[in-house]
């Protein structure tokens, strides 16, 4: 008995099991219905990049609205929470981005 990974979900399971405990995929020898597992897999990792972006950057253009809110630079609580939103944001974007890209060349 050899732990491998599991098609649709990724996570670690026996090779002498019939179904994924996790998903309840089924570990068949069909290798189409492995291939689909896996870019359903794909797909999904892909779109949760994606949105990890998307919520990054509005963190990082919301860091702009609560700094500027006034109409001009305040010097009260909204400063740093301004710059802390914006610093965050725009390190959370260039992470997800590397991210997206690293996964888009192991396919």
């Amino acid at each position: 008995m050899a732990l491998i990974h599991c098609a649709a979900c990724g996570k670690r399971i026996s090779s002498k099991a019939p179904h994924c405990p996790h998903c309840q995929h089924s570990l068949s020898s069909d290798p189409e219905a492995v291939e689909r597992a896996q870019r359903i897999r794909n797909i999904r990792n892909e779109q949760k990049l994606m949105n990890h972006s998307f919520l990054a950057l509005f963190l990082f253009v919301g860091g702009f609205a609560i700094w500027w809110w006034g109409g001009e630079a305040n010097e009260n609580w909204r400063q740093p929470v301004g710059v802390g939103s914006m610093v965050l944001g725009f390190l959370g974007y260039l992470v997800t981005r590397a991210r997206i890209i690293l996964s888009r060349r192991q396919r």
